[in-house]
């Protein structure tokens, strides 16, 4: 990740293909165990591959999960999926990968709550001979697992910081920052690139706001609404993602503010886009989950077939989305981020 690794395994997957971010629960057959629900051995002509993401309440976690099993099913494989309940549950992934060692799965793909919780199970799993691939965010430390695919995600933030900033003009920033749980390792990278791209830091005047909530339309709308209680004056929004922004900007628009301010956000989904063209949000920075969770399975299907194995952080690209570019930065617009999407149209 540009700005915070300079790991010579860093290879970057073009973003400019056409590419298509609670219950524990698993999809092989058979009776239900403590980790999933699904359990029992899997027929031995059949490859099995574990899944373990987040909460799939956020679709980008969601699309991550469908194109992994996706990928693996097409191949012959058997699939069990898992998922923590909330924000930073690693308890529950913990509980997953132990029954996906104890089921002898070839390979996990995993997208950790915590980035050091796992560290310990995931040793149990290499060390028992499974290839272990991170997706969306890297472990602390990232060899921990064999590879992680992911998006440059101080990148990401940076180029929403620095489109809003150029955006302003003039205008001196009074900037709201919606974040995420911050001990999760993308929401902290997509938080200081933000500000880095607006050239602040945690310490300015200029932040005048600041709320950490889920990252949903609901959560994005409650945390504005308690903002502009005492910060009418705000012209720029950070959101962690697509559906905060689309929040917050239906909390100004219900006071007749949303004129007056700059909403950006991250991800890449098909909403968000839409969002970006419909004037919601003025800037989002397109990422790739189903790529991530395509070239992750993929990795394994070749570890499994000569014992071929990735290694280091391979980037699946970042792109600012906008129909307002700003001048020194690149970017698509939303009639290419409609083409290059995730999730539903």
């Amino acid at each position: 990740m540009s700005g915070r690794r300079s790991r010579a395994a860093l290879q970057v997957i073009g973003a400019g293909v056409t590419l298509m971010s609670l219950s524990l629960t698993a999809c092989a057959t058979g009776t239900s165990t403590p980790a999933a629900s699904g359990g029992g051995s899997a027929p031995s002509e059949k490859m099995l591959i574990g899944i373990v993401e987040q909460q799939l309440g956020n679709p980008f976690f969601g699309a991550i999960q469908d194109a992994a099993k996706a990928k693996a099913e097409a191949a012959g494989a058997q699939v069990i999926t898992a998922n923590s309940k909330t924000a930073g549950d690693s308890e529950t992934q913990v509980t997953a990968i132990q029954d996906m060692i104890n089921r002898k799965v070839k390979g996990i793909v995993v997208d950790p709550a915590n980035a050091t919780a796992l560290v310990p199970v995931i040793k149990q799993a290499r060390d028992a001979g499974i290839l272990v691939i991170a997706v969306n965010t890297e472990t602390d430390p990232a060899d921990a697992v064999d590879a992680t695919f992911e998006t440059d995600n101080l990148e990401a933030g940076r180029l929403t910081g620095a489109w809003a900033k150029a955006a302003l003009g003039d205008k001196a920033p009074k900037v709201a920052l919606l974040d995420y749980d911050l001990t999760d390792k993308t929401s902290k990278a997509r938080h200081d690139g933000f500000l880095k791209g607006m050239g602040l830091t945690e310490q300015s005047p200029e932040v005048v706001a600041e709320k950490e909530t889920s990252a949903s339309v609901d959560g994005g709308q409650a945390a504005m609404e308690n903002m502009l209680q005492a910060h009418k004056d705000i012209n720029v929004v950070y959101s962690i993602n697509e559906p905060m922004a689309q929040g917050a900007y239906a909390a100004a628009k219900a006071q007749g503010l949303e004129s007056g301010i700059l909403f950006t956000g991250i991800d890449g989904s098909c909403s968000g886009v839409q969002a970006v063209k419909d004037g919601q949000i003025g800037a989002t920075v397109a990422q790739f989950p189903t790529l991530m969770g395509e070239k992750a399975v993929e990795a394994i299907l070749q570890y499994a077939k000569d014992g071929t194995k990735p290694s280091g952080i391979i980037n699946s690209g970042t792109v600012l989305i906008t129909d307002k570019p700003a001048a020194g930065l690149d970017s698509k617009d939303t009639a290419w981020g409609l083409q290059n999407c995730w999730g539903t149209k």
